[in-house]
């Protein structure tokens, strides 16, 4: 966005439902008084309007990825899924359960999947944290110090979980879980649709909720479909 600060939180919101989670973080309530400019909301919080500009102007900002993650070591692929993908869950995670939790709250009563919408993100999240722990704290750092072993024509000892592909099932089998109980709140949203009368905070949430899901299913194909395959085959070649 430019810095056209007369233009109103709602429409920003509507243009582009990315910097809800910037005014979120900033106590805007893009909502109930999406009328007011973003000069407004900033002389009411005394913020530095610049600061946020630059901020909502970062949520815009889409990368490219046409990216051949095929040719990439083990440890930058693990690398680039933990600061990538483990670090949105953990950024997007918390606006999300907020505003789902306030749309089932406000619209439950007419629309009662909501709940249920509600429910099965909140339990996605505590799967997803336990989930990430384990990639982080056991299977990656394995994957970095064979990785290095490898490169260097070092001796590698196996870890205590045996091969590599213990790990990897177990991870394998959280991600089946995860896909199915997206595949479960896209029905219920008919895949992030809102309904006509929906209001800002309605709309942000499925779009929220459509984004995260793509983004996860990037992270979990880097894992089942080139990490992880690679990750066997190389223990393999070092027996």
């Amino acid at each position: 966005m430019n810095n056209n600060w007369n233009v109103t939180i709602g429409e920003i919101v509507a243009d582009n439902y990315r910097t809800a989670s910037v005014f979120s973080k900033y106590g805007i309530d893009f909502c109930c008084k999406g009328d007011r400019t973003l000069e407004q909301a900033c002389d009411k919080k005394s913020i530095n309007i610049q600061e946020l500009t630059n901020k909502l102007n970062e949520a815009v900002t889409v990368q490219d990825e046409n990216i051949n993650f095929k040719s990439w070591p083990l440890d930058l692929l693990a690398d680039y899924i933990e600061k990538i993908h483990h670090s949105y869950i953990r950024e997007k995670s918390p606006s999300l359960l907020k505003f789902l939790n306030k749309v089932q709250k406000v619209h439950g009563f007419r629309h009662p999947e909501l709940v249920e919408v509600y429910n099965l993100f909140s339990e996605s999240v505590t799967m997803l944290e336990a989930h990430l722990l384990k990639e982080e704290r056991i299977l990656f750092p394995f994957i970095r110090q064979m990785n290095a072993a490898k490169n260097n024509n070092l001796p590698f000892e196996t870890s205590h979980f045996g091969t590599v592909e213990n790990p990897i099932e177990m991870m394998k089998h959280d991600h089946d879980i995860e896909g199915e109980r997206f595949k479960r709140i896209s029905e219920l949203t008919q895949n992030y649709t809102p309904p006509m009368e929906a209001c800002n905070t309605y709309r942000v949430s499925f779009a929220m909720l459509d984004e995260f899901e793509q983004n996860l299913h990037k992270h979990i194909h880097l894992e089942n479909n080139i990490l992880f395959p690679r990750a066997i085959k190389m223990e393999s070649s070092m027996k």
